[in-house]
């Protein structure tokens, strides 16, 4: 399956301000079975980008505008291949809560068992936590993780109008009600406190004319990976309680979503911002190679060694 995504992002400043700096997490990551094909970005008032990888292997891309703006629009383009997940096994065997105990005596994953800016435990969250019901001591880490993506699904409420808060999950908490951030954090939060590595995923996610998602359309995604004992990585959507697999678009990872926001920045200036997003997701042809609209325009027929190589030069 190749997919084809827009992913387009407006500023706009109450009056002009004198400077933008901006960091992006929008290009795809290249692994598993998810590879990218093309990835271009496009601002307007036009900037030079400089890219770079962070130490969790996302892209990042850097730049800023010096003059005088009103308008910030940046424009990302993205086509990609999405292989078939594999189906995972009903259930791990009960020895692999020793294997997470040793994983982590190890030092494995230290980072995302550790609570972080977003992702932290609270009495309010605890409270929350023990009306799921979910009796950890009986299952598995893979049915207990099956669970918690099911009973937050059904016990807390999706806000497709809701804007990320960016601060700690109580307040949307105390609303019984969050974005697809905070189910995220929430998940995190919980299943960390069961010794359960867990990572934020930014990305996207198609929405299939028979998927039953309740997530928003237009705006960009965000789910969990848990590191389980011979499975590795493995991705819940508790917002739509699936299992993330081929229409889940990964462009970053991190402890939570304050590592891996689609834009970061400042500016200059004592202007009010307002941000706009729209974002599509389409399944599309095979992109075709490069080579295939090449024309022979001269043919490579060096009369001479010396030739041959004025020709090399001449490519260069």
């Amino acid at each position: 399956m190749f997919y084809s995504i827009r992913h387009i992002t407006r500023f706009r400043y109450s009056e002009p301000i004198r400077e933008s700096v901006i960091s992006l997490y929008m290009q795809p990551r290249t692994e598993w079975r998810q590879y990218l094909k093309s990835f271009q970005v496009q601002t307007r008032p036009h900037a030079q980008l400089f890219a770079y990888s962070d130490y969790l292997g996302n892209a990042v891309y850097h730049f800023n505008v010096p003059g005088a703006h009103e308008t910030l629009t940046i424009t990302a383009d993205s086509t990609l291949e999405m292989g078939e997940h594999a189906p995972l096994p009903d259930s791990l065997p009960a020895e692999s809560w020793s294997a997470l105990r040793n994983s982590a005596a190890n030092g494995d994953n230290w980072d995302m068992l550790q609570p972080s800016r977003l992702a932290r435990s609270s009495a309010l969250l605890r409270q929350f936590a023990a009306t799921l019901a979910i009796d950890w001591g009986s299952m598995d880490p893979l049915s207990g993780l099956r669970a918690l993506n099911a009973a937050l699904y059904a016990k807390y409420g999706y806000d497709a109008d809701a804007n990320p808060t960016h601060e700690p999950i109580s307040e949307s908490l105390s609303a019984g009600r969050g974005t697809c951030q905070d189910f995220a954090h929430i998940m995190i939060v919980i299943a960390r406190a069961q010794g359960i590595p867990c990572r934020y995923v930014s990305g996207y996610i198609y929405r299939s004319p028979e998927s039953r998602d309740r997530s928003r359309e237009g705006i960009a995604h965000g789910w969990v990976e848990a590191w389980l004992p011979e499975l590795g990585w493995v991705g819940f959507d508790p917002t739509n309680n699936v299992i993330a697999a081929d229409r889940h678009i990964r462009v970053a990872i991190g402890r939570d979503y304050a590592d891996v926001p689609p834009t970061r920045g400042a500016f200059k200036g004592a202007a009010d911002s307002e941000l706009a997003v729209a974002v599509s997701v389409h399944p599309t042809e095979a992109p075709a190679h490069h080579e295939d609209f090449l024309r022979i325009v001269r043919p490579m027929q060096p009369e001479s060694q010396d030739d041959e190589m004025l020709f090399h030069d001449q490519q260069q």
